[in-house]
């Protein structure tokens, strides 16, 4: 068993730690997020934020099944599919499957190049008083196939300590979407998300960081002519791994700052700029589990958003399994 008294041992079993958590990738969204229409975004905190979500730093595939609850409330108007609707309430729950393979080859000086892809199912319950009925309060319960995300590029450097990352995101209006419904699983547009970042890993003392910053842009709702403005998201986290039976335990926080840069705009903006943030931190934990050659990873975290503006104001709750093979 591992001993964290004898520094050698623990620095060749962070060496295999780290190797299993590079073997992960960018997560998929609920639609239930940052301003834009309906209050919504493809982003979201929690997504890209700690070491299990960074892109492989060594060959071998991936499983990674999530699950995401968010909860939140707005009492200012937003525009939806169903039109202009005030007070709204929605909880979505997803079930998001995926996973993704790193290659052996490098390219662009020593990149590790690897590609993923996820797709979610959604449960939304949504409410809201709608302007077009006079502020009759309205409400819908939908099910189904959320917004597949594909990663065609991600690429990570390793240089002793840290890692430089570049990502590709895209995602695709695959999930069921229907205008003059009030809450839809999909957004019925694409959005393209540029990430760097880096992270610092001291395998010594077990202490881990990572920040990554990306710039979300958005085409239009066709059915809508709505297009909803860029995003420019920062996530970062810090985490201390300990030494726990024949794995190792995490604990540690996480960060983001979400801001709109850009206007939303197109004939189905009846509200103008709508530019929207979010902000917020909360507690990480996480397990790891070594079997032979693979890993097991789990990790839960609790994200409650503490300023938001022109959007809903909720919380996030995470459950995310790694099997890495």
């Amino acid at each position: 068993m591992l001993k964290p008294t004898k520094p050698g041992r623990w620095t060749q079993r962070r060496t295999s730690w780290l190797a299993a958590t590079m073997l992960v990738g960018i997560v998929v969204a609920p639609q239930m997020a940052i301003a834009g229409e309906g209050g919504t975004s493809h982003i979201m905190p929690g997504a890209n934020g700690t070491l299990v979500d960074l892109p492989p730093s060594s060959p071998g595939g991936f499983f990674k099944p999530m699950y995401i609850n968010y909860r939140g409330d707005a009492s200012a108007t937003v525009p939806t599919a169903a039109g202009v609707v005030a007070n709204v309430n929605a909880d979505a729950n997803t079930l998001a499957l995926g996973g993704g393979y790193g290659f052996e080859e490098t390219v662009l000086g020593g990149g590790h190049y690897s590609v993923a892809a996820f797709l979610p199912y959604t449960r939304l319950s949504i409410s809201g008083n709608s302007a077009a009925l006079g502020g009759i309060r309205i409400q819908n319960t939908v099910s189904g196939i959320g917004d597949l995300t594909v990663v065609p590029v991600m690429l990570a450097w390793k240089s002793d300590a840290w890692q430089y990352d570049f990502l590709m995101p895209v995602y695709a209006p695959t999930g069921s979407y229907e205008l003059g419904r009030l809450g839809n699983t999909g957004l019925n547009y694409w959005t393209f998300d540029p990430i760097v970042g880096a992270a610092y890993s001291n395998a010594k003392a077990g202490l881990n960081a990572a920040a990554h910053l990306g710039y979300a842009i958005n085409t239009e709702n066709d059915d809508t002519n709505y297009k909803s403005g860029s995003i420019l998201h920062l996530d970062a986290s810090i985490q201390q791994i300990l030494p726990l039976g024949s794995g190792f335990f995490n604990v540690g926080a996480e960060a983001w700052y979400f801001q709109q840069v850009t206007c939303d705009s197109g004939s189905g903006a009846t509200l103008g700029c709508f530019k929207g943030r979010t902000a917020g931190i909360g507690p990480v934990l996480g397990y790891i589990q070594p079997i032979g050659k693979e890993k097991l990873l789990f990790e839960l975290k609790w994200l409650p958003e503490l300023e938001t503006k022109n959007r809903l104001n909720g919380d996030y709750i995470w459950l995310k399994m790694v099997y890495t093979f």
